[in-house]
């Protein structure tokens, strides 16, 4: 299955060992991750200024995230879908890269469920979708 994990889900993987550490781990060794060159992007910035990581960290972490994340450059969307206009980058990433589903924990992206045929999941709901 071909897969985008949100920015707010790597970084959960980066920071803290916990679902998201499982997730990523999961999804990098069963399914193809796609990611965007504005994602790439925020998740550094995010890294840097909220978390205060050094920057040589910062790209050590961001090397080792999206090793072997195909990377596509994401057509913009005709309208905007998301209330956070942030989060349409997402969407379109997945929608391009021909992605199944979307796993983020952000709440404006969780309350669309879907988009252009790409589900959008929990980290736990992706768990329970494996299991079913």
């Amino acid at each position: 299955m071909r897969l985008v994990l949100d920015t707010n889900v790597l970084i959960s993987a980066f920071i803290s060992r916990g679902l998201c550490t499982e997730v990523l781990e999961h999804c990098a060794k069963h399914h193809v991750l796609v990611t965007s060159p504005a994602i790439i992007e925020e998740l550094r910035l995010k890294l840097l200024t909220k978390f205060r990581v050094p920057p040589h960290a910062v790209e050590e972490a961001a090397a080792a995230l999206f090793a072997g994340m195909e990377v596509v450059d994401p057509r913009a969307l005709p309208d905007r879908v998301s209330r956070d206009a942030d989060d349409d980058v997402v969407i379109a990433t997945a929608v391009s890269g021909g992605c199944a589903a979307i796993i983020t924990g952000d709440r404006d992206l969780l309350d669309l469920t879907a988009h252009g045929g790409v589900r959008i999941v929990s980290p736990r709901q992706f768990w329970e979708l494996l299991k079913d």
